[in-house]
């Protein structure tokens, strides 16, 4: 019989407005666990301003201190912790035996279909409330008739388990009814069958897109869809370090960069993906819109990274996920003008969440209608991506034929979906100063290079050699 876990989850509040709330997770150790909790945590809508995280290959401790996303004020706290509790392994012997916890059936997929009239904003207001609901949109089809309705087929999952209830789905119906209001002509929720499969797949991407979409590094080229305003360029900066001189067991990873949303959840997923174990790891609060990670890792085999060429590819492979982890472009589709919004799968199947949510929020703030949009896998590059499709309405105040207008778009989609947590002034932006912001990072990383942590090194040091005694 297993030890029972209910405080390997602790949420403790912030005493007053602004304060943030700290999440502490206690609990048997297992590959890629911080990537995970991130990832629901990110999920909940909720930003981490630091963090520390700490095992012996066995046990672990996370502490997060998070906040909500403007975006996204409400959270259920209550399921928040039933979510990060799921995660945590059994503490059970046969846990400690196997290494492994036991395998849970994949959740059913349900097919949620309404047909009603269309307006802006819809769709977010849709997705809005799916989210608060805990159900997760797998799959979408999106389809606007001649006449102004709009039919629309969400396959979700319950994070929660309970949509097989009468109550669970009178609760959705409810829900969904007080945002479809007069406008709804039918709305039916039911298990998805065969239409599930049919809808697995995305419409081929022609070779001009896909190159531009998944390739490596995003262009400096004005005329590229995806070149970047002069302050969101300041992403792009980012310094990687590797150190085995402080620890005879473990490399020290030292990363400074450009805050964003999910920046934590996008390197410890780079991590899981490479197999590399953390021993400890401290995320810095936000300075000037910077953040420290000093990392003390090892390989899957548990020995340190000494060969050069695993060095410099991990550091770039992070330097890529981190700078670029989500990709925007807009593209013309015949005649139709397409936003398309690409993101890396985790090797365990998994995609980014609330990607969804924020493209269609930053689409209703500029007052665009979405004809019709798509959710789908796609293969390039020797690795999966997540890939979403909107088909936009013309009857808006942009004219996608400029190029000014598509960058507009553009902007914003990224902005949201990075959360626009940059550390430049606005005097910097207004004035358009970009050689002074980018002498603030130049100075900075070459600080950090000097004296990067100094002090929270020999504690870190200090902490990861008492655990190897």
């Amino acid at each position: 019989m297993g030890v029972p876990t209910d405080d390997a989850v602790l949420i403790q509040k912030g005493k007053k407005a602004g304060d943030p709330h700290v999440i502490t997770v206690n609990c048997p150790d297992k590959h890629g666990l911080g990537c995970d909790i991130c990832r629901v945590i990110l999920d909940f809508g909720l930003y981490i301003t630091k963090g520390d995280v700490s095992t012996d290959g066995i046990w672990c401790y996370m502490v997060f201190w998070v906040v909500p996303h403007s975006s996204s004020p409400f959270v259920r706290w209550p399921s928040l912790k039933n979510r990060l509790q799921s995660l945590c392994p059994s503490c059970s012997v046969t846990f400690y035996f196997n290494g492994q916890p036991s395998n849970s059936s994949a959740s059913p997929v349900y097919l949620l279909k309404f047909f009603c009239l269309d307006r802006k904003g819809l769709l977010h207001d849709v997705t809005q409330v799916l989210s608060e609901l805990e159900l997760s949109i797998q799959k979408v089809k999106v389809t606007t008739t001649p006449d102004g309705r709009v039919l629309d087929l969400f396959f979700i999952t319950d994070n929660m388990e309970l949509l097989h209830t009468k109550e669970r789905q009178d609760d959705t119906y409810k829900q969904l009814n007080a945002v479809l209001g007069e406008s709804c002509i039918s709305c039916e929720l039911k298990l998805a069958g065969p239409e599930y499969e049919c809808h697995q797949g995305i419409s081929s991407l022609s070779p001009s897109i896909e190159e531009e979409l998944f390739r490596f590094e995003l262009s400096d080229k004005e005329t590229r869809s995806q070149a970047l305003s002069p302050d969101m360029a300041r992403l792009k900066k980012a310094n990687v370090v590797v150190d085995n001189t402080l620890s005879p067991a473990h490399t020290l990873l030292q990363i400074l960069c450009v805050d964003h949303k999910g920046l934590f959840y996008d390197v410890l997923r780079t991590l899981k993906d490479c197999n590399i174990k953390i021993a400890y790891g401290r995320f810095s609060l936000n300075s000037n819109g910077y953040r420290d990670l000093d990392l003390f890792i090892q390989q899957n085999d548990g020995k340190k990274i000494v060969d050069p060429d695993k060095q410099d590819g991990l550091c770039s492979r992070l330097r890529m996920e981190m700078l670029h982890p989500l990709r925007v472009i807009i593209s013309n589709r015949g005649p139709d003008t397409e936003l398309l919004v690409a993101n890396p799968v985790e090797l365990s199947g998994t995609g980014r969440p609330r990607v969804f949510y924020d493209v269609t929020l930053a689409l209703k703030s500029l007052g665009i209608c979405v004809f019709s949009a798509e959710i789908g896998r796609y293969s390039s590059s020797e690795r999966e991506w997540e890939v979403y499709r909107f088909l936009l309405d013309e009857n808006c105040r942009f004219k996608f034929s400029s190029t000014v207008a598509r960058n507009e778009i553009v902007d914003k989609v990224r902005r949201l979906l990075m959360g626009c947590l940059f550390g430049i002034t606005k005097q910097e932006q207004s004035a358009g100063n970009a050689d002074l912001a980018d002498a603030k990072i130049t100075a900075t990383i070459a600080c950090s290079q000097s004296i990067l942590c100094i002090r929270e090194t020999k504690r870190i040091t200090s902490h990861v050699l008492s655990h190897q005694a």
